[in-house]
């Protein structure tokens, strides 16, 4: 049987342990207050142990390394680097940025977190995933979701607790939410450029140990996900994890060492010459050729289901686990989570692209994946923007059958965390990120958004009609659409970010006080509609009439003109999909 890997207990022991295959040394550090204590650790094969006497639960630990510092060899064994253990679950702190974590031979004990030893935790009766293809995912935020929410507690905003607040739940439900996905709510640091500028990361998309929950997000640790989640199970709503596996917050070989860095650092993908691989432009990334790296995603994945009842997950850049250096359709990764019981119904979402060689994958991860599908976006915009044909905007209504074939996997979506909001869509042609820092270099430059003839922010009423005729266009595209279908949050109600098409590093919370509450309504209409008949939209019927304006059936040089204002499709009887009639000259599309 595999060892367990971190802090466990059992009976009067606890014993921890953790891989560190090349290390000539680790010991365990254990903290009462700022006094460290330093014990070694016995190797065995590949993992280094400890026994000790008692149950530790709340004991502050972390680990030291000593071995080989060869960085060129990608080699960065140096014992005054205080590690946290990768296996962790909660932190007693938030990470933070510092020179000193890059800087050989000066201790970090004091600038880097400890881990917390948890005892065990309950496990959660096992059921299904608490969500159906064809529903609305709804993105969000944790910390900007409710840090200016009215009624939930003061002391409560910004956290994984607020989400079960009743005024949150009643929101989503107003909804019809079918799951919200969490972007990452795992302990991250932020990127090495940030602190200068009077920066902060506040996405989360850069984690440095991959089960510990952010202390700011969860100060409650497992116990407060596990019981938010309960609470939006209560209500009907499914809970998805957005997860970070393709790099960790340790970046390039200018970047901190922090955890896997210090004590396993061939998790790390190299190059023949043994140069950090970067297919994900974050510094490094993770090796899913080795097993270790495999395991680690499958227990990290396991705990948040056995632990807290997590329906599904989203992965980020998630070509990189099935690299091995090149794209897989058949890499282990995905058979290893077939066969795992607890992870084998769970909701599985890929983003299907990074930016290594072939890293753009769309439609080739398995069959009982869902996929984030760009297409959709680009295409639908592009529809409305008056630069696409008809024929590309019905195949996207369709189900993307193009990519997926009949089995529609497509998550659809008109914008995401990434990009610009969908009010800045009809409201900014160009990105506006100067204040990233970057000299407005970062972020899409292509983002097929429009501005109905001003850019940015005005008072002119005919901009603002013909804006929010296009936002109600491309959402009754969204909700009419076959496939899985994708919100983010404040959407729904014109939410802004004043053309910033990348704002990773902006602090933009949801402004509930400035809410378009014509547009909320229309949106929660919309989903109510589409709720009603869900299982219509889990796959497209067959048969059915397609015609045009006039009435007549489409000709194959309809489909392929941009010219053609639009086209209905009428569904065969007892179909239960709803007929489509979109007409882009009246910025419309209505159903029956």
């Amino acid at each position: 049987m595999t060892q367990a890997l971190g802090a466990h207990i059992a009976g009067d022991v606890t014993r921890f342990a953790v891989r560190a295959p090349l290390a000539d040394a680790v010991d365990l550090c254990l903290f009462d207050g700022t006094a460290e204590t330093r014990l070694p650790m016995t190797r065995q094969g590949e993992v280094w142990t400890l026994d000790l006497p008692g149950d530790l639960t709340g004991t502050r630990y972390a680990h030291r390394a000593d071995g080989q510092y060869d960085p060129p060899a990608n080699l960065w064994f140096d014992p005054t680097k205080l590690l946290i253990d990768p296996y962790a679950v909660e932190l007693d702190r938030r990470f933070t940025q510092h020179p000193r974590l890059a800087a050989y031979g000066e201790d970090t004990a004091d600038i880097v977190p400890r881990a917390v030893v948890t005892g065990p935790l309950p496990e959660v009766p096992p059921s299904p995933p608490l969500f159906q293809r064809g529903g609305l995912i709804y993105e969000l935020n944790v910390a900007g979701f409710t840090a200016l929410h009215p009624d939930v507690p003061e002391a409560q905003r910004g956290t994984i607790a607020a989400l079960a607040h009743p005024a949150v739940i009643a929101h989503l439900t107003k909804l019809h939410v079918s799951a919200i996905e969490l972007m990452p709510i795992i302990a991250w640091i932020d990127e090495r450029h940030l602190p200068p500028l009077g920066l902060a990361n506040h996405w989360g998309y850069n984690p440095v140990a991959m089960m510990a929950l952010d202390p700011g997000l969860c100060p409650g640790g497992v116990t407060e996900l596990r019981e938010t989640v309960a609470a939006l199970h209560a209500a009907g709503i499914g809970v998805i994890l957005d997860l970070v596996f393709n790099h960790s917050g340790e970046s390039d070989i200018h970047g901190g060492t922090l955890s896997l860095r210090g004590l396993d650092p061939a998790a790390y993908a190299r190059a023949p010459d043994g140069a950090l691989i970067n297919d994900t432009g974050c510094g490094n990334t993770l090796d899913f050729a080795c097993a270790s790296v495999r395991r680690l995603m499958i227990d990290t994945l396991t705990h948040f289901v056995r632990h807290c009842g997590i329906d599904g997950f989203r992965f980020d850049l998630a070509p990189v686990i099935a690299r091995g250096p090149g794209f897989d359709q058949q890499a282990p990764i995905f058979a290893e989570l077939a066969a795992e019981p607890l992870l084998a119904t769970r909701v599985m979402i890929a983003e299907p692209w990074d930016i290594g060689p072939g890293g753009y994958q769309l439609g080739r991860f398995p069959p009982n994946w869902l996929e984030w599908n760009d297409r959709y976006r680009d295409d639908v915009r592009r529809f409305w923007r008056g630069t696409a044909t008809v024929g590309e905007l019905a195949t996207r209504i369709a189900g993307s059958s193009d990519l997926f074939g009949a089995d529609c996997r497509s998550v659809n979506f008109l914008a995401a965390h990434d990009g610009f909001t969908l009010a800045d869509t009809v409201a900014y042609e160009h990105r506006h990120n100067h204040a990233n820092g970057e000299d407005n270099r970062d972020g899409h430059g292509e983002n097929h958004s429009w501005n109905c003839g001003h850019e940015g922010v005005t008072d002119g009423p005919d901009v603002l009609a013909r804006r929010a005729a296009d936002v109600r266009a491309l959402l009754g595209t969204l909700f009419a659409s076959t496939g899985t279908i994708m919100l983010t949050a404040g959407d729904e109600f014109g939410r802004t970010q004043g053309g910033n098409n990348n704002a990773y590093c902006q602090d933009m919370p949801v402004d509930w006080a400035r809410r378009d509450a014509a547009l909320e309504n229309h949106v929660a209409a919309l989903s109510a509609a589409r709720s009603a008949r869900l299982a219509a939209f889990t796959r497209f019927p067959e048969g059915g009439e397609w015609l045009a304006p006039e009435g007549t059936p489409m000709t194959s040089g309809a489909w392929e003109s941009l010219a053609t204002d639009g086209f209905t499709h009428c569904p065969p009887p007892g179909s239960g999909h709803p007929c489509i009639s979109v007409s882009r000259s009246l910025r419309r599309i209505s159903g029956c």
